[in-house]
């Protein structure tokens, strides 16, 4: 997290330089395990699935908004550009263009590599390794199997090993990339009046909101000391409670109050995109065993930030009456 800080204390072109490479890289080990998967795989382990894996239960059901959640998780990428609209060029076009594009490259990019490490792994050794340990090297495996018999075990584990260390840079990758977006949420926030003046700084030379920059980083170093996997369930439940569902609803009441009012960007097919999202995002948060603790962690969040949004206007409007007065 530090190095991430560090590598981003700086302008938005200095940053591009950055994330370039390490897209390289990330781009990088995702080829080679999709080569991998199509030289060394084999096409009938992709569509092989355990017997009654389609069994359709509540176990099933259960465990599809449990992968539904990770998905989620995974895709979030692919609107971080939104977050840049002020430094981005032409955004009314480049923003459409670049999340459309990026829920393609990534869908692609998903299917592909889940597809690989199945042909040359198979369903009954996923489904051996429940562990968290093991889920977190799949990839280290995955290269094991997959070289080891044309090239001898030793040379296996050290492509192993290699690819443990593309992925902790990929891994990184995320953090930087997310990192660099949502340090503008506090910054845009504080602008508009929304969100405490201090957040609203730019760095003196750098022209960066290193403010928020560096209270995000600090918030990131905490969540590091938790769970992986209680971190993600509880960032995607939020995030669908607290943005997505009132998103897909605002969007709606808009259209319904505000006909009139000009919009730069379509939603295709509306209003079926928001309905079918509203009603995938319920699935997830309600389906899925175990989202108790992060509804109530929700629940949780509403009720201090309602509070701090009354006591903050209530602030406000007393300054008002003292200005007037």
């Amino acid at each position: 997290m530090v190095l991430a800080v560090v590598l981003l204390y700086r302008n938005l072109t200095g940053v591009r330089r950055i994330a370039q490479g390490i897209l390289v890289i990330v781009l990088s080990t995702i080829v080679w395990a999709v080569v991998t998967g199509l030289w060394h795989g084999h096409f009938a382990r992709i569509v092989a699935l355990p017997p009654g894996a389609f069994h359709l239960d509540a176990g099933f059901f259960a465990g599809l908004g449990s992968a539904m959640l990770l998905a989620t998780y995974g895709y979030w990428g692919y609107y971080n550009v939104t977050f840049l609209g002020g430094e981005t060029r032409d955004p009314g076009r480049t923003i459409p263009r670049a999340v459309l594009l990026s829920i393609a490259i990534v869908a692609l990019l998903y299917l592909a590599l889940n597809a690989s490490v199945l042909a040359v792994l198979g369903a009954p050794e996923l489904m051996r390794a429940q562990s968290v340990e093991a889920r977190q090297a799949m990839l280290v495996e995955f290269m094991r199997v997959a070289y080891a018999p044309s090239l001898g075990a030793g040379a296996a584990e050290v492509l192993g090993k290699i690819a443990a260390v593309l992925v902790m840079v990929t891994a990184f990758g995320s953090v930087f990339s997310l990192l660099l977006g949502y340090s503008r949420i506090p910054f845009a926030a504080a602008r508009d009046g929304n969100f405490p003046a201090v957040f609203g700084r730019l760095h003196p030379t750098r022209r960066f909101p290193y403010v928020s920059l560096l209270v995000l980083g600090a918030v990131a170093c905490v969540c590091c000391f938790f769970s992986l996997t209680e971190v993600i369930a509880s960032l995607v439940v939020l995030r669908i409670v607290l943005q997505f569902s009132l998103q897909h609803v605002g969007i709606m009441v808009l259209r319904k109050r505000r006909p009139e009012m000009k919009r730069p960007f379509r939603v295709w097919l509306y209003p079926l995109p928001p309905i079918v999202a509203l009603i995938a995002f319920e699935y997830i948060v309600f389906v899925r065993r175990g989202s108790m603790r992060e509804l109530m962690l929700a629940a949780a969040v509403v009720v201090t930030g309602t509070i701090v949004f009354l006591v903050r206007g209530r602030r406000q409007s007393e300054r008002r009456a003292t200005s007037v007065s």
